[in-house]
């Protein structure tokens, strides 16, 4: 196995000269200030642990934590490039308290009409709502689906004709997934990262439909643009390197993918200690939980993750989020996310002054999973926020016809 990983590592970097990329070396150097704890806290357990027992204990951790088990029926929507989108629609459980008894999570009622959307960030799928789908499971319409080339979908059928991901193109996604899989009644939408992007692009190019359709909406640990400045907790001067160079090393690493996902699986344990420290912020996550965040990044093909993140540099949506002005809005971070941080969730709150901001204390990027009741108790207060909102508009619409 040591002799493998060593001609894979020499491959690789024949692979990225061969690409032009003779400056990577410069940009790995500062990229590896970002995986500098994660490597020592590895290292030291090699010193103690060995490989095998590593392995068993992942499949121990896997076993023990089933999370992203959970199946809805399944859907497919087409989007305007031909790609098929994957979704999955969790119905409401006629014997789970409808009608008279009402259906109630965390003491709230939940409104029965409305359909809840959740859109998952960069490098994840839909499981990456696990825990709030099975909180919400049987007691309110919702729909989970795999962003393109992510998950159960398929990879975008442009990008593999050279044209570059946009989140503007994630929002027509979005659109499309709507009209398939909620054509009728009121949706609320929740997006994180990357989801909450892909939610403001649909502002963005659809205002009517968010005036008509849209009941509220959540977003979690995501930005309305100036993704560029941020430093993902590293000193100025390596992210200034990292800055110039890391698209270029993605590109070519993205280019050699095979290669690249060998090295991934050589080197997991150093990559779990990054997606550790760039997901989760406190020291008392679940190692299952944890280890679910690694199988979810994991999955995603390098050459995906390459193709994606230059269209996060170009994103720039704080005039779309004006279209959410008037509704019952959530505006939810980890205040210790290093990858938006949650500066940019206050922005976003500031342009909407009515919504509900609320910081999560020692939270991570990835604050669905870390502290989900969390999440899930503030998610449930939106849903009957826009219920209300919904009954307001009702009463005004009967006044206005009897008027």
């Amino acid at each position: 196995m040591g002799d493998n990983t060593t001609g894979d590592a020499a491959a690789l970097d024949a692979a990225v000269a061969a690409a032009g990329w003779r400056r990577a070396g410069f940009a790995g150097a500062a990229i590896g200030v970002v995986a500098a704890g994660a490597a020592v806290g590895v290292a030291l357990e090699r010193l103690t642990v060995g490989r095998g027992i590593r392995r068993r204990a992942r499949l121990a951790l896997d076993a023990a934590g089933p999370y992203g088990a959970l199946r809805g029926t399944p859907g497919r929507a087409i989007a305007d490039d031909g790609t098929e989108l994957h979704y999955e629609v969790e119905e409401v459980d006629p014997e789970g308290g409808a009608g008279p008894r009402r259906r109630r999570l965390f003491g709230r009622r939940l409104p029965a009409p409305v359909t809840v959307v959740f859109c998952h960030g960069y490098c994840l799928n839909q499981d990456a709502w696990h825990f709030q789908r099975a909180a919400l499971r049987g007691l309110v319409r919702t729909v989970y689906w795999d962003q393109r080339s992510h998950g159960r979908s398929q990879r975008g059928r442009a990008q593999a004709e050279g044209v570059p991901v946009t989140i503007d193109q994630l929002g027509r996604d979005l659109r499309a997934v709507l009209d398939a899989a909620a054509p009728e009644g009121p949706v609320v939408l929740v997006g994180h990262s990357m989801g909450g992007m892909t939610v403001m692009a649909l502002a963005a190019h659809y205002p009517e439909y968010v005036r008509e359709r849209v009941a509220g909406v959540a977003l979690f640990d995501t930005s309305s643009g100036g993704l560029g400045e941020v430093n993902f907790g590293l000193p100025v001067a390596g992210m200034n390197v990292v800055r110039r160079f890391l698209p270029g090393v993605l590109k070519a690493l993205g280019s050699r993918a095979e290669l690249v996902e060998r090295g991934r699986q050589a080197t997991a344990d150093l990559f779990a200690g990054v997606i550790k420290r760039y997901s989760f912020s406190s020291k008392d996550v679940d190692p299952a939980v944890a280890r679910f965040a690694e199988r979810l990044i994991e999955s995603t093909p390098i050459d995906v993750v390459a193709e994606f993140y230059p269209a996060f540099l170009e994103h720039d949506k704080a005039e779309a989020l004006l279209a959410f002005r008037d509704l019952p809005v959530l505006v939810l971070a980890g205040d210790k996310d290093l990858v938006t941080p949650s500066s940019h969730s206050v922005a976003i709150a500031d342009l909407l002054p009515d919504a509900e901001l609320v910081l999560v204390p020692d939270a991570g990027h990835l604050v669905m999973m870390e502290y989900p009741e969390t999440v899930t108790d503030r998610l449930a207060d939106l849903l009957t926020r826009s219920g209300a909102a919904l009954g307001e508009k009702g009463a005004a619409a009967r006044r206005s016809v009897r008027g």
